[in-house]
């Protein structure tokens, strides 16, 4: 059940935000002594991804995983956002809860956000984590454009095998320690976000890790799960600026939610270090 069950010492909330209501998860204890932290999930998904992570790192400082606007619970915008659209209502969002200075983690299409808010934010943001950081060749993005980033992929079958194919393609990616309610709560998730579920993959291959990823200056903690980006990401080592390279070969989705401990470790780590360090 715990992978549905909102964790001990998290709570759940709604803020209003540019598109509609935000809902989020807050991991806040009574005198934190840490920058906060807000975590971007992936696509089709929600901040429910980070639920268990939240609870453990929360311990010292404010973590919150906000649904991103038209996943989860949160309210969908009108027209197809794009990333600096998603980064600008997340920015707001650190606003509204007094947050002059924060860190972000962001995983896959998160990372793309968390990225731009860098750039929209740099006196604010003060270091980032990104879980993924594809750089595709041209006939990978082709492919990831048709694959996930068009209405099409959306179609519902009479027969219901639309469903079969989101589980097996779930299931080929999962860590290994994932059981199938993992994969169960994963699929629910991308069905919550109806016929514009690609919205957030369309945005995401519009914007470029190679391009981007040389434009930030704070630290970045870029870890590398072997996932469905497990490859794309590795060609990613030379554009870090000013960061750490960590691989997780050993780690696939659900690793948040199965290696809780061992992954807050890590960031924590990194997120307390001194500057000298990078």
């Amino acid at each position: 059940m715990k992978f549905w069950r909102t964790p001990l010492g998290v709570q759940r909330h709604y803020i209003n935000g540019r598109y509609g209501q935000i809902h989020y998860r807050i991991a806040a204890p009574a005198h934190p002594s840490a920058v906060p932290l807000l975590c971007f999930h992936l696509s089709p998904n929600s901040g429910r991804v980070y639920a268990q992570f939240i609870a453990q790192i929360g311990h010292d400082r404010i973590a919150i995983a906000p649904d991103t606007p038209g996943f989860g619970l949160s309210d969908a915008p009108t027209t197809a956002p794009e990333i600096s659209d998603y980064a600008a209502c997340m920015g707001e969002f650190a606003d509204a809860h007094g947050f002059t200075t924060f860190d972000v983690m962001g995983y896959h299409t998160g990372s793309k956000i968390a990225l731009a808010l860098a750039q929209q934010r740099p006196a604010q943001l003060r270091r980032l984590v990104l879980v993924s950081a594809p750089i595709y060749t041209e006939a990978e993005l082709v492919q990831q454009y048709k694959s996930m980033g068009t209405s099409e992929v959306e179609k519902l079958s009479e027969d219901g095998s639309h469903l079969l194919r989101l589980w097996q393609d779930h299931w080929r990616w999962k860590d290994s320690a994932a059981p199938a309610s993992f994969i169960q709560r994963e699929v629910a998730e991308g069905l919550v976000a109806g016929e514009q579920a690609w919205w957030g993959h369309q945005a995401a291959f519009k914007v470029q890790h190679a391009l981007e990823l040389p434009k930030v200056e704070q630290p970045i903690l870029l870890l590398c799960p072997k996932d469905d980006l497990w490859e794309a990401t590795q060609r990613a080592r030379p554009f870090l600026r000013n960061g750490k390279f960590v691989e997780l070969p050993n780690y696939a989705h659900g690793f948040l939610d199965v290696h809780t401990t061992e992954v807050v470790d890590i960031v924590r780590h990194f997120l307390d270090a001194s500057e000298q360090t990078f």
